[in-house]
């Protein structure tokens, strides 16, 4: 009784070999199957306020303690400006100018560079905290590594802005129009570094808000506003003679590097994870043992 037996071919019985099940068992034609994508975790609100503003005093800290190498930065520029002339993308100067020459225009996107970069960037978080909990996590993880690689940036390839360049007429706009538009201009110019300007984190932090809403939003309209905002970012921070071009490509390869980060830790794009957060099982007199919870997309 203890025993299984197997019918043999000549009607009678025998015990199975353990070898033949050894053998069976490394014969199955099932393999490993590949890691599925990390469970998020229902994020704090109390930690995710704290992180982020630590995060950001940091990142100041930090950005502001790089050396000003002003020879070098003034260099740097005048080799990205003459790379550009023969690219035949050196537009900067000419959109400067005729964005100057329209005082309403200029005034306005002096204040946008000044502020929707902060309110925009949190707003997209206060979003995906409330509405995608399951992504929040690794969409803050690709900020944060966007981020951090460009403090590297700053501290490897000092570059002035074209505002701040010898000899190429470039108009300070914020200066110009008495507007408060930049923290590295005016009465703020000490309270930042002034030669930080590669990689353009405006339009890192931009292009990141751009890219979860258009990948996560529903309606048609959100997620047009979510492409049009990076593309409206990138004039303004050239009108405003803050960046050149190539500026922009330097966030968006640092933006690319976070993505990079963020799928190798959660083994999936955010938009790729589920959009609630399972929550632990609960046991008690109110609900069965082993149940799975979830926490519900907040209504918008």
């Amino acid at each position: 009784m203890g025993e299984a037996t197997v019918k043999t071919l000549e009607g009678r019985t025998a015990t199975p070999s353990p070898m033949m099940e050894d053998e069976a068992a490394v014969s199955s034609p099932v393999g490993p199957r590949p890691r599925p994508p990390r469970t998020p975790v229902r994020p704090s609100i109390w930690f995710e306020v704290m992180l982020i503003a630590v995060s950001y005093w940091t990142y100041s800290l930090i950005r502001n303690a790089v050396p000003e190498q002003k020879t070098q930065a003034l260099r740097n520029a005048d080799w990205i400006w003459q790379a550009e002339q023969t690219l035949g993308i050196a537009v900067e100067q000419s959109l400067n100018h005729a964005v100057n020459s329209v005082t309403w225009l200029i005034v306005s996107m002096n204040y946008y560079y000044a502020t929707l970069h902060f309110i925009v960037t949190i707003g997209v978080l206060v979003w995906l905290y409330r509405a995608h909990p399951g992504r929040y996590a690794a969409a803050r993880l690709v900020l944060f590594a966007t981020t951090g690689v460009a403090l590297v940036g700053y501290y490897l390839y000092p570059l002035a802005p074209p505002r701040l360049m010898n000899g190429q007429n470039f108009i300070d706009t914020v200066l110009v129009h008495d507007t408060w538009g930049s923290m590295a201009s005016g009465n703020l110019k000490n309270m930042s570094n002034q030669y930080a300007a590669m990689p353009s984190m405006h339009i890192g932090w931009s292009v990141w808000c751009g890219l979860v809403i258009f990948t996560l939003a529903a309606a048609p309209w959100a997620k047009i506003l979510g492409l049009l905002y990076p593309t409206l970012t990138l004039v303004v921070i050239v009108a405003t003679a803050n960046h050149f071009w190539l500026d922009a490509v330097g966030g968006v390869a640092c933006l690319t590097f976070g993505f990079g980060v963020s799928y190798v830790w959660y083994r999936a794009l955010p938009h790729r994870l589920p959009q609630l957060v399972e929550l632990p099982r609960k046991d008690g007199p109110d609900a069965p043992s082993g149940v799975r919870r979830f926490l519900p997309a907040a209504r918008t």
